[in-house]
């Protein structure tokens, strides 16, 4: 179904504002079917981004305020995220021995295994778009690179 269907908007102003409207509103499909994957393990999206950054990084710690720098939403807040992981048992926090002001932040066995899990499951996500060649991804993936370089 092409944007203009889904949106119920006959024209646009211009390619580059049908564009805009378009990474909108496909952000907000691929979150949503994403977020079904997430939902059976009381995840958010930014909270799997924290448990992928954490695996990342593992077995070192990681400062919260690397783990901001490294989000995909910039607005999130990390610390909130880290103390709900925290409660969920994903992750551990201690105070770091360098700097007393700074928390380092690791991520669990408990963790790891919902990410293992969760890995299992992407694959199932990623299938959904076996109809897109890569080509025309790798295409799309230079596009939105160029995009952000203003």
């Amino acid at each position: 179904m092409s944007l203009e269907e889904d949106i119920k908007q006959e024209k646009f102003q211009s390619e580059y504002q049908k564009l805009v409207v378009n990474i909108a509103f496909t952000h907000s499909f691929l979150t949503n079917m994403f977020n079904s994957y997430l939902k059976p393990y009381d995840l958010s999206l930014q909270q799997y981004n924290v448990l992928r950054i954490l695996r990342g990084q593992h077995p070192e710690p990681v400062s919260i305020n690397s783990i901001t720098d490294r989000m995909i939403d910039k607005m999130s807040n990390a610390s909130r995220l880290v103390e709900k992981l925290h409660k969920k048992e994903m992750i551990g926090r201690r105070k770091c021995t360098e700097d007393k002001r700074q928390v380092d932040v690791t991520i669990t066995s408990k963790g790891l295994e919902t990410l293992a899990e969760l890995d299992h499951l992407m694959g199932d996500y990623e299938n959904k778009f076996n109809h897109v060649d890569k080509k025309s991804i790798a295409e799309v993936n230079n596009v939105l690179d160029e995009l952000r370089n203003i």
